[in-house]
């Protein structure tokens, strides 16, 4: 069975970070695609950031500059770090596994391409 569990989101004023980490149990992060989405009330789950089996990356180009994906392979776990928040960042983040096929990070933009989802953790970012 694969488990995630995200954790760290919070409140943050404008500007500041907050560090997301999704821990994962059941499924390697080193084979495996790994993205974060985020959603709000009465709209669709958001792409932020994935990262491939390979370790390639991809960003929607609203948080490009700001965030960073990375994996700890030993720990089995995915991060955000989320800097320079704005207050449009604030959402439910979402932590995603998708089974691996060998793509690149770009082909883990879509939503449908995960099959297991974490809890989501609640980010608040006041101006």
């Amino acid at each position: 069975q694969v488990l995630l569990v995200e954790s760290g989101g919070g409140w943050v004023e404008a500007g500041g970070s907050l560090r997301l980490s999704c821990a994962v149990s059941g499924r390697a992060v080193s084979s495996s695609g790994m993205g974060w989405f985020r959603q709000i009330p009465g709209k669709e789950r958001e792409f932020v950031a994935a990262v491939s089996w390979s370790g390639g990356t991809d960003y929607a180009d609203s948080v490009k500059g700001r965030f960073i994906i990375a994996r700890d392979i030993a720990e089995n776990t995915v991060f955000l770090q989320m800097n320079s928040l704005k207050p449009e960042d604030t959402a439910v983040y979402y932590c995603g596994t998708a089974p691996s096929n060998h793509l690149s990070a770009s082909s883990y933009r879509s939503a449908n391409k995960y099959d297991v989802w974490g809890q989501g953790t609640q980010v608040i970012v006041s101006s």
